[in-house]
């Protein structure tokens, strides 16, 4: 039993540094710098990291307000990342014979 304990504090711990590192890849400081060189999967987990604290009601109402504006931030960076990637996708396009013909740009509509 103290053996699960130890293991769970430790993967707690090793956790909240995580999300710490990511939020700290994210922002200079906590009011307005974004990294905008930052990659999607990093954004997501600064995103998340700040969903996490906002949820938990740990940071006082300045923080809150300073978090949530970071959040949307990376918010919009990760729909930008996602909107390029989807700009790249090819979909392949199938001859009248049923082979493939070529590649058109990706239309999700």
């Amino acid at each position: 039993m103290m053996r699960n304990t130890a293991a769970a504090k430790f993967a707690l711990k090793s956790l909240t540094a995580a999300a710490a590192h990511a939020n700290d890849i994210a922002m200079n400081d906590t009011t307005t710098t974004l990294d905008q060189n930052l990659n999607f999967e990093d954004a997501l987990k600064a995103l998340e990291a700040i969903v996490h604290k906002l949820e938990s009601g740990e940071a006082p109402l300045d923080e809150s307000i300073a978090l949530y504006e970071q959040g949307n931030k990376l918010r919009s960076l990760c729909q930008t990342r996602l909107d390029a990637a989807k700009a790249r996708i090819e979909a392949i396009t199938i001859g009248a014979d049923g082979t493939p013909a070529g590649t058109k740009p990706f239309d999700a509509d």
